[in-house]
């Protein structure tokens, strides 16, 4: 038998054996593992049951749905609190059945553009010159200082007027 030959036999006889070993070593860990059993819940979702506003010092005001088991800490977290937020003083409000619903009002001194050009007749400039000067001058004292920031006149004060609100 040649060197070459024994060589290759050597080399042969060492793959069959690391072939062997990984596969017990494989069979063996499968062994190990216990099969998982998923179970699927038949219960069926909790219904919305209603609609609640949030807004003043929240990071998202808007409408949250109202889910059976709901609490205020679970709403406000969607809402994100902020931190100047005063939880000493919650106002909730519950309309009569058939009372017209009030529009949801924009924070003109929260807002960032994008919401500020949802208002009628503001436009992505508008809504820009909005942050800018709040930024420049601070926080508005009241709606009508909307008055002040240029390219608002009294014709788009009054489409909008009904829409906005100052936060302190």
């Amino acid at each position: 038998m040649s060197r070459a030959d024994r060589f290759y036999l050597f080399v042969t006889v060492f793959l069959l054996v690391a072939a062997i070993a990984g596969g017990i070593m494989l069979a063996v860990q499968h062994s190990r593992n216990q099969p998982v059993e998923i179970v699927l819940s038949q219960t069926e979702p909790p219904q919305q049951s209603g609609e609640v506003y949030i807004g003043g010092a929240v990071a998202n005001p808007g409408i949250y749905g109202l889910v059976e088991g709901d609490t205020l800490q679970t709403l406000f977290f969607d809402a994100g609190i902020e931190p100047d937020a005063d939880l000493s003083h919650i106002e909730i409000y519950i309309p009569r059945e058939g009372e017209a619903e009030l529009p949801q009002k924009i924070d003109i001194n929260r807002a960032e553009p994008w919401l500020l050009e949802a208002l009628p007749g503001i436009g992505e400039v508008l809504a820009q010159g909005i942050v800018d000067y709040r930024s420049e001058k601070g926080p508005f004292k009241r709606i009508e200082d909307l008055l002040k920031v240029s390219g608002i006149g009294e014709a788009t004060f009054e489409k909008i007027k009904d829409y906005i609100t100052v936060s302190d």
